[in-house]
């Protein structure tokens, strides 16, 4: 079976963060979870100092789902996801944007730029524990990634 892409989470919040990696292994993804705290970390994992991506759809390292918070310190996630989009190696990669904003103007910003997803956190336990385990689920497993991409988790695995 073919190596499976991390999954690239970028949470500033130490109380969301965990939750979101307990749903994540609570859902049994085989993926590995690689953390960002801020936006200028998610691209210095994306891409050298120079513009260009650090991996290509080959490369273990790519994402097979970048899950993405707007409200970040040094980097806000619309930049990020920007910049993510622009680029030829990295545009393909599925971002979901998993925030509290529920401001409309980020709503339609991360349309226009290409996002795949835009949820809102919920705010009981339950739901964002649910959300966030079917937000993996989805992207890791039941997703169809463009030929030659990222392999998934072969369902019933």
């Amino acid at each position: 079976m073919a190596t499976l892409k991390p999954i690239l989470l970028v949470e500033d919040n130490p109380k969301d963060l965990e939750l979101t990696l307990e749903a994540f292994a609570e859902a049994q993804l085989a993926n590995d979870i690689v953390v960002a705290r801020d936006g200028a970390e998610a691209l210095s994992y994306l891409f050298h100092e120079d513009g260009q991506a650090v991996s290509k759809p080959t490369d273990p390292k790519y994402p097979a789902v970048i899950i993405l918070d707007i409200k970040l310190p040094k980097v806000d996630g619309i930049e990020v996801l920007q910049r993510i989009k622009a680029n030829d190696s990295t545009r393909a990669i599925p971002v979901v944007m998993l925030t509290s904003s529920k401001e409309e103007q980020d709503l339609v910003r991360s349309y226009r730029l290409g996002v795949n997803a835009f949820v809102v956190k919920p705010v009981g336990f339950k739901e964002f524990f649910d959300a966030i385990r079917d937000i993996g689920s989805f992207w890791a497993i039941l997703n169809e990634p463009p030929p030659g991409c990222h392999p998934r988790r072969p369902r019933g695995s």
